[in-house]
């Protein structure tokens, strides 16, 4: 038998890593979880402010260097400074966890009926839910293509990505204070994401990159108790995730721990996909 660490296979030192969404609900456990395996981060958001926070916060909490960067991934220009500004500070990009998603401004337009769902609001959210995804890749995957060192990008997806929602689950169920619902922009947009993923995997599978797709099911992010209690009837676990129990996915997708694994979906969904 071989001597290899296993453990030293899940190690990210001196990988440089960029999380879009980075300063988000789960955002946040991402980038803590990367920092804490020893990658150097760039926290990624529109909200520039609380990446500069959170990546310093971060930086002060596990001995790593982060970097807050404020940008619009359905921005081209905006994705292309992302980029030069981690490349100039790190010299490389070895991680891209593409995060970064969008519900709207206008929540009565977002969670309006589908017969009744503006265009504009459905390429609102489009802009950054796909189009962001394709931005985000094409100038990540670039940079990594140029190193040709090879790397690894993860693109979150959703359960409802790949399953309809249940409309019973959202019966009295509130968040934020409003109704809500799973609005089929969203699902396509997921459903999109996973498309893209399965593309790139192969069209960059020869340069060394990796790409996969990590699917979540419901977390437990402030929804009332109505809300949870239906959700957690339609998974086998019997509850919805922690926001921590999602980032371990996250960790093995980028790690040496799956360097021979690409173009696959990986659901962490509590079995609800199961049934």
């Amino acid at each position: 038998m071989s001597e290899i660490s296993y453990r030293a296979l899940f190690d990210l030192t001196d990988k440089v890593a960029v999380v879009t969404g980075g300063a988000g609900i789960l955002g946040q456990h991402f980038c803590a979880g990367l920092a804490e395996s020893g990658a150097k981060v760039a926290v990624v958001d529109i909200m520039e402010e609380p990446a500069r926070e959170l990546a310093k916060e971060l930086t002060e909490r596990y001995a790593v260097s982060c970097l807050g960067i404020g940008c619009d991934v359905s921005q081209p220009i905006s994705v292309a400074s992302l980029v030069r500004q981690v490349v100039d500070e790190w010299g490389k990009i070895d991680i891209l966890h593409n995060n970064a998603a969008t519900k709207s401004d206008n929540l009565d337009e977002f969670f309006a009926p589908f017969e009744d769902y503006k265009l504009e609001e459905w390429r609102k959210i489009m802009s950054v839910n796909l189009d962001g995804m394709f931005l985000v890749a094409q100038a990540v995957g670039k940079q990594m293509v140029t190193q040709g060192t090879g790397g690894s990008i993860v693109q979150t997806s959703s359960i409802y990505g790949i399953l309809a929602p249940d409309s019973r689950v959202y019966e009295g169920s509130y968040y934020l204070g409003r109704q809500i619902n799973t609005p089929a922009v969203y699902s396509a947009s997921k459903a999109g994401v996973i498309g893209l993923t399965t593309y790139l995997s192969a069209y960059w599978a020869s340069q060394g990159i990796r790409v996969n797709s990590l699917v979540l099911g419901g977390v437990d992010s402030g929804q009332n108790t109505e809300f949870k209690e239906r959700y957690s009837a339609r998974v086998p676990l019997g509850r919805m995730a922690q926001a921590t129990e999602v980032v371990s996915a996250l960790l093995y997708l980028v790690s040496d721990a799956s360097k021979y694994v690409t173009g696959q979906t990986l659901i962490v969904d509590g079995g609800l996909s199961a049934w």
